[in-house]
């Protein structure tokens, strides 16, 4: 499932490409249709994510609710010639299209039409998303209380979208491997200065995914990813981690093997050596 800067770095394609236009809006597959309809001639507000969901926001008080889930894909493109009408390929959900973008929406786990009350309890659901800015309503302080009242591992935690919103495996095995953070201690024994060394970092960290598309999270690689998006330049990022996927590796700060787990269905990797802190 796509994490959170998978999301949002969606959002600001499409917004791009749809807010202030009035897209053609279809369903060529027919699941989506008749809510098609009611959109198809309206006018793009906004697109804009919250964690894991993404919203297109229209006119008239209407909203466009997306889960992409495990298999979802959005797809933004241009239109050539502009003007034309590309041919829907596989099993098209939603599409939008002006004269010079097409964006074709394929297997999401969800996919509604909502109105602005409905988008309120969508989000309010969620926790925190290290990508808004923090406010009343995206507050750090308040996942925290949750994780601090609760026996489950951090590493649970940290994957709850009502817990913390966007954060996915890879960025919660590499988070608390950088700050020494046993990832099986329960959340109450998280102390509220690590959990704000985990929240700083994600803050950091995630929008580098943002502007790359890539999840970056060894401290060579983000700086050198800074310093090139600093000079303009499109970065050159290799997918590497410290700990995520390298079971029985060398750990690159302690030398000590990478264990792996299966923690509610998913797979946890972390340092059995020097990821002790609590």
């Amino acid at each position: 499932m796509p994490e959170g800067h998978t999301l949002h770095r969606l959002a600001r394609s499409l917004d791009a490409a749809f807010a202030g236009t009035v897209p053609q809006v279809s369903s060529p597959q027919g699941r989506f249709a008749s809510e098609a309809a009611r959109l198809d001639g309206q006018q793009v507000e906004r697109a804009w994510a919250h964690g894991k969901l993404l919203f297109v926001d229209f006119a008239g008080d209407q909203s466009l609710y997306v889960h992409l889930g495990l298999i979802g894909k959005w797809f933004v493109l241009p239109v050539d010639p502009p003007g034309g009408e590309p041919p829907a390929t596989g099993q098209v959900r939603l599409r939008l299209l002006s004269d010079t973008r097409v964006a074709d929406l394929r297997g999401p786990m969800a996919c509604r039409l909502v109105d602005e009350a409905e988008v309120d309890r969508l989000v309010a659901r969620q926790g925190p998303d290290p990508l808004q800015p923090v406010s009343e309503l995206n507050d750090p302080d308040a996942a925290y209380r949750m994780i601090s009242r609760s026996g489950k591992s951090v590493a649970e935690l940290l994957m709850d979208q009502t817990v913390l919103a966007g954060v996915g495996n890879i960025y919660r095995c590499e988070v608390l491997w950088r700050h020494r953070l046993h990832p099986l201690k329960p959340g109450r024994s998280l102390k509220r200065a690590s959990w704000q060394l985990i929240w700083d970092d994600l803050v950091s960290l995630m929008p580098l995914g943002v502007r790359t598309g890539t999840i970056i999270t060894l401290d060579d690689v983000a700086e050198d990813t800074r310093a090139s998006l600093e000079r303009g330049e499109t970065p050159d990022v290799p997918r590497e981690f410290a700990v995520y996927k390298r079971t029985g590796q060398p750990c690159l700060r302690c030398g000590a093997a990478i264990r792996h787990k299966v923690v509610a269905g998913r797979n946890l990797f972390w340092c059995g050596g020097c990821q002790r802190r609590t």
